[in-house]
């Protein structure tokens, strides 16, 4: 089972350090701790920021902060019965 709280805290630590306003997925590569490798897990959901970017469609770009990012990235996986 996923815990969400422990998964947005993830996403939220590393794509916090990006330059938002941010307008596209390469715009958070330089602030992933071990670029597009970087790891997310809790549970059963285990995926690489790569494969995140692969989940995940065109987004809502631009987003102007990390939470709304976030938000949108925890809701299509959502959508996605990924979590």
């Amino acid at each position: 089972m996923v815990d969400r709280q422990d998964l947005r805290e993830q996403f939220t630590e590393a794509f916090e350090g990006a330059d938002y306003p941010i307008s596209s997925p390469m715009d958070l590569v330089p602030a992933l701790p071990n670029g597009p490798g970087t790891k997310f897990e809790s549970g059963d959901f285990s995926m690489t920021a790569m494969e995140l970017n692969t989940k995940l469609g065109s987004g809502n770009f631009p987003y102007d902060n990390v939470d709304a990012f976030v938000d949108d990235v925890m809701d299509q996986l959502d959508d996605q019965d990924l979590l």
